[in-house]
């Protein structure tokens, strides 16, 4: 930085910052060198070269990034060259002390090298069969030379709840029911006397059929108890009748559902397949403008820029629009229920809304099914903004999350 190669100091400091791995410091004084590396002091530096570059927005950015790393004793250094930044200002780098020296005890280092203060780690309990992993990185692909994963939300909710792993696929066709695929480990909250679980998975409650699960059992020894048998491949069970009174609703563990639709006894219920799935109720026979007209106020969008079909290609033969029969959409219908395909464009006024495209800066392998895998280079489609970590995407005809360190935008005029 001193030489004002901005552009290599700023990598250098992305190196230190990944090599911190998520902690707020770096104590070296067991090593013999009394100093403490922040993780915040970095991020400053970082943000220092963005901005000596003119970068000032991404400079900002790094100092409000940095608010979260923050230590008592370094509020106020972050706290000033934040106020800097948005001034447009330049502020002082933090540099190590010129007088701090290395120092190592040979006594000391000698009894590190014949010490075992860790010991051999033990799986003690896993919700993994066979596990007999020890170490200390995660039981998932990792990304070579990639950024720290941001944290996901928490899956295994251990101390609420039954676990259970899903045998079957299971698609939702209303909204207080629960989309999972097998090998998901979900948790049975309430059981009804009609076949019919209530779960939570990923932070999400809803319906499971239970003849789709499988209870899981924890043990202290997982590894000698052996393999659990793999399910076998055969057709999912019949999907079991919904009960009023006998099917858990989740009300007693204090979580209401939001439903889409309270259909009444003799409505048609649609349900719609967007970049997420959701369930529209109209009365029987309805005219396109009413079906249109309750997707459009669930999409809060212009009917104009919704279209539909019957199918998850949009052909010719399979879109409707007001000139469809609607006859032809209603006699497809079983058991009063339609499941129907949706796209839609963003528009403001009468112009559409241009898409916004990033570029993977590395491979990212999903790890849970509502991921989305790409490759470096791989352009995304990007759909919503999850939380500060967390994108939501499109990418090789593909939909889900991904974290939003693993991408970059591509500016509008493509370079």
């Amino acid at each position: 930085m001193l030489l004002k190669r901005y552009e290599e100091s700023l990598a250098d400091f992305q190196q230190a910052f990944k090599a911190l791995r998520g902690n707020q410091l770096i104590d070296y004084k067991a090593l013999g060198l009394r100093y403490k590396l922040y993780a915040c002091e970095v991020l400053l530096n970082m943000a220092l070269s963005e901005a000596q570059m003119g970068k000032w927005e991404k400079a900002h950015e790094k100092l409000v990034k940095a608010l979260d790393y923050k230590t008592d004793t370094k509020l106020n250094i972050i706290d000033k060259a934040l106020d800097s930044a948005l001034r447009q200002k330049l502020f002082k780098p933090v540099e190590f002390p010129s007088k701090v020296l290395f120092r190592p005890n040979k006594h000391y280092v000698a009894e590190l090298e014949k010490k075992d203060y860790l010991g051999k780690a033990k799986v003690v309990s896993s919700v993994v069969p066979q596990d007999a992993f020890s170490g200390f990185a995660p039981l998932q692909p990792q990304v070579e030379d990639g950024p720290t994963r941001p944290k996901e939300p928490e899956v295994l909710r251990a101390l609420e709840g039954e676990p259970h792993t899903v045998l079957f696929e299971f698609v939702p066709e209303t909204s207080d029911e629960l989309a999972v695929v097998p090998g998901n480990i979900v948790f049975v909250l309430q059981k009804g006397a009609d076949n019919w679980a209530y779960v939570v998975f990923n932070e999400r409650r809803g319906l499971v059929p239970y003849n789709y699960l499988e209870r899981l059992e924890i043990s202290l020894a997982s590894k000698q108890n052996g393999a659990r048998s793999q399910p076998p491949n055969r057709e999912p069970p019949t999907r079991p009748e919904r009960k009023p009174g006998l099917t858990p609703t989740g009300n007693s563990s204090g979580d209401t559902q939001h439903k889409d639709e309270e259909p009444t006894d003799n409505s048609y219920i649609i349900k719609v397949r967007f970049t997420f799935t959701f369930a529209v109720s109209v009365p029987p026979e309805s005219p396109y403008a009413i079906l249109i007209e309750k997707i459009s106020k669930k999409l809060k969008r212009p009917p104009s820029a919704i279209t539909l079909s019957l199918t998850a290609e949009a052909t010719e033969e399979s879109v409707i629009d007001a000139s469809t029969e609607m006859e032809s959409v209603w006699s497809r219908a079983s058991g009063r229920r339609v499941t129907l395909w949706c796209k839609a464009t963003e528009q403001t006024d009468e112009n559409p809304k241009s898409e916004i495209h990033l570029v993977a800066i590395h491979s990212y392998e999903s790890s849970n099914p509502e991921d989305l895998s790409f490759h470096e280079g791989d352009t995304i489609t990007f759909l919503s903004k999850v939380n500060q970590d967390w994108l939501e995407g499109q990418c090789n005809g593909n939909t889900g999350i991904f974290p939003a360190s693993f991408v970059e935008e591509v500016p509008a005029n493509g370079q």
